[in-house]
């Protein structure tokens, strides 16, 4: 049986996503177009909420997303920090971006939601603050890799600031738990007892939020092979210079 280690090296986890990429990239265009279709088109108007309510299909799966890609870059970051394997500190640079366009998505789409509902775009709720600060940690994380020349040095800082957003990333999921107060509602999708969404929207949510899932692999396998490949030729135009 292969050791999962064995795809921290550069070499095997390149031959490996060379037929992968394409499988999980069609896979993702496919569930994803389902279930927006899905949920846009053939669900009804919500009896408070009208037709606003189908921002779920997006604003569930996207917040879902950045609050897990942190999770995966967390996962990544120890891994380099315990096993100094290269790969996983680049995985975890290329889901930074990723991560951070899910958390806008989040915000934007929360506001859109939440304007009709609230009346207001915005409010200092201890969810809503909390993912705020998660989108500046992916900013911060994102800046300070563009700010170290040394890759090794970088992998070691953005892994220790990774360690440190990740209190807010999970305050970002449990805030509601934490602090009663606030104007977010508590889970759409909860194995709590209660019905809290009905199947007509349940379903289709399952699909975008399998969907956003594989795009999300999708785009981390593209943009560490990227990684890799940027490392390599700064390697090779060094070893020229010295030569």
């Amino acid at each position: 049986m292969a050791s999962l280690w064995e795809y921290a090296n550069p070499l095997k986890f390149m031959r490996t996503t060379d037929w992968l990429l394409p499988v999980v990239a069609v896979a993702a265009v496919v569930v994803t177009t389902i279930g927006l279709v899905w949920g846009f088109f053939f669900t009804p108007d919500d009896f408070r909420q009208g037709a606003t309510v189908k921002i779920v299909f997006i604003h569930v799966p996207a917040a879902m997303m950045a609050i897990n890609a942190w999770v995966m870059m967390l996962v990544a970051s120890l891994v380099w920090l315990i096993r100094r394997h290269h790969v996983s500190a680049l995985a975890a640079k290329a889901a930074a971006p990723i991560g951070l366009v899910m958390t806008l998505i989040g915000l934007i789409t929360g506001a859109v939601w939440g304007q009709p509902m609230w009346g207001t775009w915005w409010a200092w709720d201890p969810r809503l603050t909390s993912f705020l600060i998660l989108f500046l940690f992916y900013l911060g994380y994102i800046a300070l890799w563009s700010a170290i020349d040394d890759p090794d040095t970088g992998a070691d800082l953005t892994a220790v600031l990774c360690l440190v957003g990740s209190v807010f990333a999970v305050l970002s999921r449990y805030a509601a738990l934490f602090w009663n107060q606030g104007l977010h509602q508590g889970a759409s999708l909860s194995v709590a007892p209660g019905t809290r969404m009905d199947w007509a929207y349940k379903a289709p949510l399952y699909i975008c939020m399998v969907g956003f899932g594989l795009i999300f692999v999708t785009l981390v396998l593209a943009g560490t092979r990227t990684e890799i490949r940027a490392r390599r030729m700064k390697a090779l135009v060094a070893r020229e210079r010295m030569a």
